[in-house]
């Protein structure tokens, strides 16, 4: 007999985790008891903010402003440094088989990558590598996730110096996401995230004249991009063996449903916490264990690949 709760018991990179739904990088990973908070609240994994080795001011403010579609951020992957942050990592409640904890790592060159990972590796369950920030400041983010060279290289780095699972963050904002999604795969990626923030995008203020965004621009989030994120999935999965987990616009568990059926193993979840709150993660799974019982699923992994089929 599966009890209802099991049914949501998946696999991802080699990790038993007790259900899909994972906090993405970026939404409430700045501290250990915010994303304590989202463990409790029903997710079944988190995602820190992405952080660097050194410490990181990013940009002034306003970093967020909302559009039409979801939001635009300009954030400047603003990071306290490695050594901070080791301290909040270390005090996520991980619970072996059942709870997980994923380190968004970013940085300016392999080497960067290779340290910090290897420096928490005692620490979180999977290393996350962010190459695909769309509006990183000068040297980080999709000026390496844009390059098939760079994205192998970063890749291939951390994967020398640590044995726990290794996925990449993959950006949309390139004209074939098949060639990086290869890339990281031949370096030895345990996963793939797709996809990161779609732009860069602007607003303006037609008061004032003037953009927005302190940095004039951002990358686009919410329900606008989960067409390109689905497609995004479903391509990758037919081109490659590997785990993926599927991010973008994310608001219902009919959404996660799509993402599953497109070929992603989990997801994770942003910006729609602004606005259904901590508990989307409890909902969307008590809607999605009801749905899987109607539709004579027994396991997440019934649903993987469905469209394909």
């Amino acid at each position: 007999m599966i009890f209802m709760d099991e049914m949501l018991n998946i696999e991802i990179c080699g990790l038993k985790v007790e259900n899909p739904l994972l906090l993405a990088a970026g939404i409430l990973g700045s501290t250990a008891a915010s994303m304590n908070r989202v463990l409790d609240s029903g997710a079944g994994g988190v995602v820190s903010k992405s952080f660097s080795r050194e410490s990181n001011k990013g940009y002034n403010n306003p970093t967020v402003v909302e559009v039409e579609g979801g939001i635009l951020n300009a954030v400047g992957l603003s990071s306290p440094g490695l050594d901070l942050f080791k301290d909040e990592l270390g005090l996520i409640k991980r619970i072996d088989g059942q709870k997980i904890a994923i380190a968004s790592i970013y940085g300016s060159t392999p080497e960067d990558f290779a340290f910090v990972s290897n420096s928490v590796e005692g620490i979180v369950d999977m290393i996350e590598l962010n190459v695909s920030c769309p509006h990183a400041m000068a040297g980080c983010g999709s000026a390496i996730g844009q390059s098939g060279d760079n994205t192998f290289n970063v890749v291939k780095a951390v994967k020398d110096k640590v044995s726990i699972p290794v996925i990449a963050k993959l950006t949309p904002n390139v004209t074939d996401i098949l060639e990086i999604a290869v890339a990281a795969s031949k370096a030895g990626a345990d996963g793939l995230t797709l996809i990161n923030t779609l732009g860069p995008g602007m607003k303006i203020d037609i008061n004032a004249g003037v953009p927005v965004l302190h940095n004039k621009f951002g990358g686009m989030s919410g329900p606008a991009i989960k067409p390109i994120a689905i497609k995004h999935v479903y391509d990758v999965y037919e081109a490659l063996d590997i785990s993926i987990i599927g991010v973008g616009g994310i608001k219902t568990f009919e959404d996660v449903v799509e993402f599953f059926y497109a070929g992603a193993n989990a997801v994770q979840i942003g910006t729609s916490i602004m606005y259904e709150g901590i508990n989307i993660f409890s909902k969307i799974n008590d809607k999605l264990i009801g749905f899987m019982k109607e539709k004579g699923f027994s396991s997440v992994n019934e649903m993987v690949a469905y469209a394909h089929k």
